[in-house]
């Protein structure tokens, strides 16, 4: 009981933080949300890795995985939050949630894995699920709902980069890599979209992705160390909960993500996924936990981790 109020708790605050990203889009972009959200995160990493056994717990072991894994986390980020004022939070969780389908795709070529009938059928699901949220064949169709898929393919390659090579890295100094990566790359990103040249017609159709360094408010500042801290603990309240127990039971809650966020973009933004979105993300959340549970019948395998936008 006490895994699951933490996944829940997890959950529900990752959820509010990726809604709370939307909501403040307008007033900032996407590169300063990760350079100051992750500067954030860096100075609280500094101080548990401090209390709990000093600095060098930032340090991965093997350095060029975890910064492939940052590089793979960032460009999964991007891909998510870059059409966030296109597009309703439901339809970009809907697209970061197809990661476990990703995740069969690329395991027979990646790590040589044997993909039975079961994981097919789960690909196959949550493939027509992604269908029916994305509806290509509507009217109010846009490219755009599309995007936050590619952010489930990166969000996939990360898993396998953590499965292969870092099982053995300490979460804090996962943490911290990733952190060091989001700023780096916010850094190149705000430097490109400040001075490359940008038609303005996409300028004014992705301005959170398209726009540089806006200016920055003490209210933004603060928002902002307000999403550091729901990302961190929110991550901690699900790792906690992990350790507290079997894995194999709570993974399949972690969908329960699809469901806040719908919930959230109710309250915040009055949007309501139609009935045939409805009945898409079940099936990717069916698909999910079906792939997650077949995950765990392998005995070496690690588990799928909740997405940490």
């Amino acid at each position: 009981m006490l895994a699951l109020a933490l996944l829940l708790v997890g959950v529900s605050i990752l959820s509010l933080q990726d809604s709370l990203v939307k909501l403040v889009a307008p007033q900032t972009s996407f590169w300063q949300v990760q350079i100051i959200r992750s500067f954030f995160n860096l100075v609280m990493l500094a101080g548990l890795a401090m209390f709990t056994g000093g600095i060098r717990l930032l340090w991965p072991r093997r350095l060029r995985p975890a910064i492939l894994r940052g590089v793979l986390l960032a460009l999964c980020m991007g891909f998510f939050f870059g059409a966030a004022q296109q597009i309703t939070v439901t339809q970009m969780a809907t697209g970061l949630y197809t990661y476990p389908l990703f995740v069969t795709l690329l395991a027979r070529p990646v790590l040589g894995e044997r993909i039975g009938r079961w994981r097919i059928g789960a690909l196959l699901l949550g493939a027509a699920g992604c269908l029916l949220v994305l509806n290509p064949f509507a009217d109010a169709f846009t490219q755009l709902q599309a995007v936050p898929v590619l952010a489930g393919f990166f969000y996939a390659c990360n898993i396998l980069v953590l499965r292969r090579y870092c099982r053995n890295e300490s979460p804090l100094a996962l943490a911290c890599m990733v952190n060091l990566l989001f700023i780096v790359t916010g850094m190149v990103g705000a430097v490109a979209a400040s001075w490359l040249p940008v038609d303005p017609a996409w300028r004014a159709a992705m301005p959170f992705i398209l726009v540089g360094w806006p200016e920055v408010t003490a209210i933004l500042l603060g928002f902002l160390a307000i999403l550091a801290v729901l990302n961190l603990f929110g991550n901690l309240f699900l790792s906690r909960a992990y350790q507290t127990a079997d894995s194999s039971l709570l993974a399949p809650l972690d969908f329960t993500y699809l469901l806040l966020i719908a919930i959230w973009g109710r309250v915040l933004f009055d949007s309501w996924p139609t009935p045939l979105a409805i009945l898409g993300m079940v099936m990717i959340a069916a698909a999910g936990m079906i792939t997650a549970m077949r995950e765990r019948r392998r005995p070496d395998a690690m588990p799928l981790p909740s997405q940490s936008g």
